[in-house]
């Protein structure tokens, strides 16, 4: 089983449509993907929540994994501090899985991904702790083509995102020869 954990600086630079362009162009992985959400300041979870998506008609990030073809998709919520139990709880579906996307930065302290990438704009200026103390563990880090002069991130790869392409055929190939190397 492969694992490709897609990670990013904040809401809104284009993680979920690079996990669902990474879910399309490596369709014969037959992915199960998962949406982690932690709590951010003014939400509230109780405990932890997992909850499957059967509906690729809905209009959830979830459903957008199945449209791309993914075999299955959840969606996890919860506190930061129950991350640990939060993977606990999903931990048969992972075993289950004939390969696995995990769209989370925070995962990243707990498993080992096989690729490991990081969504960042430039432009964004809110910068998640995770992300960026996670940032030179990233495999590769994703960016919007016209920002990659002002990224640098020493001993880590640059690739190009061209949205509404965010998964070009560059980005396909990287992960897959990480992959093939597993």
């Amino acid at each position: 089983m492969a694992m490709v954990v897609v990670g990013g600086q904040t809401k809104g630079v284009g993680k979920t449509s690079v996990a669902a362009g990474l879910i399309a162009a490596l369709a014969e992985r037959r992915w199960t993907a998962f949406k982690i959400s932690l709590a951010r300041s003014g939400e509230e979870y109780a405990g932890v929540e997992v909850s499957e998506e059967k509906d690729a008609g809905q209009t959830t990030d979830t459903a957008r994994f199945l449209t791309a073809g993914a075999a299955r998709a959840f969606w996890v919520r919860a506190r930061r501090e129950d991350l640990a139990e939060a993977m606990a709880r999903i931990r048969p579906q992972i075993e289950a899985a004939e390969n696995v996307l995990i769209e989370s930065n925070s995962v990243v302290g707990l498993l080992r991904p096989d690729v490991y990438l990081s969504v960042i704009d430039p432009a964004v200026e809110d910068f998640k702790l995770s992300a960026r103390e996670l940032l030179e563990r990233a495999d590769a880090v994703l960016v919007q083509e016209g920002s990659l002069r002002n990224i640098v991130v020493e001993g880590t790869t640059v690739l190009a995102m061209r949205p509404p392409v965010y998964v070009t055929a560059e980005v396909a190939e990287f992960v897959r020869e990480r992959l093939r190397e597993v």
